[in-house]
């Protein structure tokens, strides 16, 4: 069996992650679909790894701070957020081998000296000397 190419495996874990994001959505609507059938339901539950800010309000003020603090060293990290997704993108890239790279410049230059002698004959052969024609019939 032959390996995926690098934009296939790309597609593939895209295609995983909005399905996983999919059914996180789901369950999420089906809590809170239990959470008003129960009654609660203007409560929110928190995760382990999550703090609320209603169940602690003496960390609501602190957690301001922090917030201002990031926003002020956002920036910095911005900064290069840009460069990791074109690195990421050029990995995605399926690079042309040295044998076609030969190939198509070999292609390039042939078509360059084709037009060239197509353009100077059409110039030699039929502008000039219909100028000429023109320019002495003119004086």
């Amino acid at each position: 069996m032959a390996q995926k190419s690098k934009t296939q495996r790309a597609k593939a874990s895209a295609a995983r992650a909005a399905r996983k994001q999919a059914r996180e959505l789901e369950s999420q609507k089906e809590q809170e679909a239990q959470s008003v059938a129960d009654g609660s339901s203007k409560k929110t539950k928190t995760s382990l790894f999550k703090k609320s800010e209603e169940s602690k309000p003496a960390q609501a003020a602190s957690s301001a701070e922090k917030k201002q603090k990031k926003e002020e060293k956002k920036p910095k990290k911005e900064r290069f957020v840009f460069l990791k997704e074109v690195r990421s993108e050029m990995k995605r890239v399926t690079w042309p081998t040295k044998q076609e790279v030969l190939r198509w410049s070999v292609v390039v230059v042939a078509a360059l000296l084709f037009f060239g002698v197509y353009v100077a004959l059409l110039d030699n052969a039929i502008v000039t000397p219909l100028l000429v024609l023109v320019s002495s019939l003119g004086a």
